[in-house]
C-alpha cells in the first residue's frame, strides 16, 4: 500500500483549508473596512497617552467628534505629513484660552482637567504657537498633544481649528505593541 493518496487528498485539505480561511478574513477586511481602519502613530505629540509606533483601531463611520475624544486627522501643515493624532479639547463654537503661565488650558472660560498630560506647559519659542485664544468655527473642531511641549497642533497657525471633514476617525483601541494594548474610549 501506498501512502501518496492520502498525502495528496492531506495536501488538497490543507490548501481548501487555506483558502477558506483567506476567503473569510477577505471578507471581514472588506465589510469592516468602511467602519474601521488601522493608524500607526508616528512621532511623541501624544506621549504619555500614545507612544510612537503605537498602533490604533480607529471607529470611521457614525462618528460625531465630542471633547476630550483622540481623532486622527488627515492634513498636512508645517513639517507635518501624513495621519495626524491629536485630542479634540473644544468643537464648534468653543472658546479655547490657553494660560501658559499656569499651564492651564481653559474652554468657553472654564479650566478643564488634563490628568492625561505629563508635565505643564510651557510657552512656545516657534513663532508660528504664539496665539493664545480661539473661537472654533462651525463645523470645526480644536485639537492638541497630549505632550504640548512636543506638539505642532490646533495652536500652529497653518493648522487652526480643523475641519471635521478631515477627520479620519476616533481612536478606539490601542492593539499593539501588546503591552500598550488598551481600550482610548
Amino acid at each position: 500500500m501506498s501512502d501518496k493518496p492520502q498525502e495528496k487528498t492531506s495536501f488538497a485539505a490543507d490548501c481548501y483549508g487555506f483558502l477558506k480561511t483567506f476567503t473569510a478574513l477577505l471578507l471581514v477586511v472588506v465589510i469592516l473596512f468602511p467602519f474601521c481602519q488601522v493608524i500607526t502613530v508616528d512621532g511623541t505629540s501624544m506621549v504619555p497617552t500614545l507612544a510612537d509606533h503605537d498602533q490604533l483601531l480607529l471607529q470611521k463611520a457614525g462618528y460625531e467628534p465630542e471633547q476630550g475624544d483622540i481623532v486622527v486627522l488627515r492634513k498636512d501643515f508645517a513639517h507635518v505629513v501624513g495621519p495626524v493624532v491629536k485630542r479634540v479639547v473644544a468643537t464648534e463654537g468653543q472658546t479655547v484660552e490657553i494660560d501658559y503661565r499656569t499651564s492651564t488650558l481653559y474652554v468657553d472660560g472654564q479650566p478643564v482637567e488634563e490628568p492625561y498630560l505629563g508635565e505643564a506647559m510651557v510657552h512656545p519659542i516657534d513663532p508660528a504657537l504664539q496665539q493664545t485664544c480661539w473661537t472654533i468655527p462651525q463645523g470645526e473642531v480644536f485639537v492638541l498633544g497630549d505632550n504640548r511641549n512636543n506638539s505642532y497642533d490646533s495652536r500652529h497657525v497653518e493648522l487652526g481649528p480643523v475641519d471635521q471633514d478631515l477627520i479620519i476617525g476616533k481612536a478606539r483601541f490601542v492593539f499593539f505593541p501588546f503591552s500598550h494594548a488598551a481600550s482610548i474610549g
